[in-house]
């Protein structure tokens, strides 16, 4: 019974975590004390009368099971979550604006700053709040579109690409590429009636993701290299903003090309990717896209370990500058880390892939907690690891709700 409570109590832990409540907040939903949670998240106290059970349930948006069977528990954790995938689905279900049903357009600057907070929002890694704001934003900016004109119109149709972009984003990190796609063919949509190369690039580096997660790694890396292509001839004069779109099309070419085996392609990608990183001035990183120089060489790191090069990848790793990953979001920091993490256990240094984990953990708990891969990383960890690490990871294990 006490193994049950602890069990029941590390799970309800996790799932008010990943709902972003606090503990009053949880307290308030279920009519109790805040003593009471605290008890029953550590396990002193048990969830043992199925109404309790299901008023727990019912305040986290889970099912009974993911609280009381291991099976239920370890599907609910390792899948998309329902309630974010869900609330971004239904965004992408409705076609009322699309179909004549906008009446009066929204704020345009209003409507900026909320996509300037969803980009914010996923460059912290808080997926949780990309769940809450882009099925609005989605709605704003087809409204938006739907009723404005001239230059106003293209900065409504930039904004509903770059909500479609960061949909997709959030989607495939929650390993949803069906529906990643689906947001992702929309922004190409969407981009293709303005012809303009910041929606194009923006919407294509969706497609593209999507694409390569659905086993069309060839097809993807040819929309990239096409839309590079295209816009080269933009490129004449030194803008950052174009020059950050134009690199940040190689970078995931590099890594399709990775992905494929193609090592030939992928160092190709990656030297295009730096020549225009040096053309930006020393110590740039694109606000929006984190592109400079830092950022690729972050991914000629990713694209090592995805060929399974993980000495390669230790050994690239030293000559990154670590003052230079101090400017970079929490978004890349915590990729880095898990990238090197990953190489790490290739090597089969096992302490420090663990030490590499637990920091991307600190920087950006959600891309260790609630992403599916990352699970599949500590669990890996877990089964080769002793000692002090494998204390560690199972602890991490327990925050994170992974069953080994």
């Amino acid at each position: 019974m006490e193994v049950r409570n602890r069990d029941i109590g590390r799970r309800v832990s996790y799932w008010r975590s990943r709902r972003g409540l606090t503990r009053q907040q949880f307290a308030d939903l279920v009519g109790r004390s805040m003593s009471w949670v605290d008890k029953v998240e550590s396990g002193q106290r048990g969830l043992v009368r199925l109404p309790m059970l299901e008023a727990v349930a019912d305040a986290l948006q889970i099912d009974v099971a993911a609280l009381t069977d291991d099976d239920a528990a370890h599907r609910a954790v390792t899948r998309p979550d329902s309630v974010e995938v869900r609330a971004i689905r239904a965004a992408l279900s409705s076609y009322t604006v699309i179909l004549g049903g906008a009446d009066a357009p929204p704020d345009l600057v209003k409507l900026r700053g909320q996509v300037d907070y969803a980009c914010a929002a996923w460059l912290s890694s808080h997926f949780g709040t990309l769940g809450r704001v882009l099925p609005g934003i989605i709605t704003a900016s087809q409204r938006a579109v739907a009723t404005l004109s001239g230059d106003e119109r293209l900065e409504a149709t930039r904004c509903l690409v770059m909500s479609y972009r960061l949909a997709s984003s959030t989607l495939l990190k929650l390993e949803a590429p069906e529906l990643a796609w689906l947001a992702a063919d929309r922004a190409m949509l969407a981009a293709r009636c303005t012809d303009d190369p910041v929606c194009l690039a923006r919407a294509t580096r969706s497609a593209a993701r999507a694409m390569a997660c659905l086993g069309q790694p060839r097809e993807a890396l040819d929309a990239l290299i096409a839309m590079a292509d295209r816009m080269e001839s933009a490129l004449a004069r030194p803008d950052p903003n174009l020059l950050s779109l134009y690199g940040m099309l190689l970078l995931p070419a590099e890594i399709v090309a990775a992905q494929n085996g193609d090592a030939d392609t992928a160092l190709t990608m990656h030297r295009r990717a730096d020549q225009v990183a040096h053309r930006l001035t020393p110590g740039y990183c694109d606000p929006v896209t984190a592109f400079g120089v830092t950022n690729v060489a972050l991914h000629r790191l990713a694209a090592l370990v995805r060929m399974e090069e993980g000495g390669r990848a230790v050994a690239f790793a030293r000559t990154i500058e670590p003052q230079s990953l101090v400017r970079l979001p929490r978004e890349r920091k915590a990729a880095y880390l898990l990238d090197m993490a990953e190489a790490h256990r290739q090597c089969r240094h096992y302490s420090e892939a663990t030490a590499a984990v637990l920091r991307a953990e600190q920087i950006a708990p959600d891309e260790v907690r609630r992403r599916p891969s990352t699970h599949t990383l500590i669990r890996r960890l877990l089964s080769v690891s002793s000692g002090e690490a494998a204390l560690l990871l199972r602890r991490l294990a327990d925050r994170a709700g992974v069953i080994p």
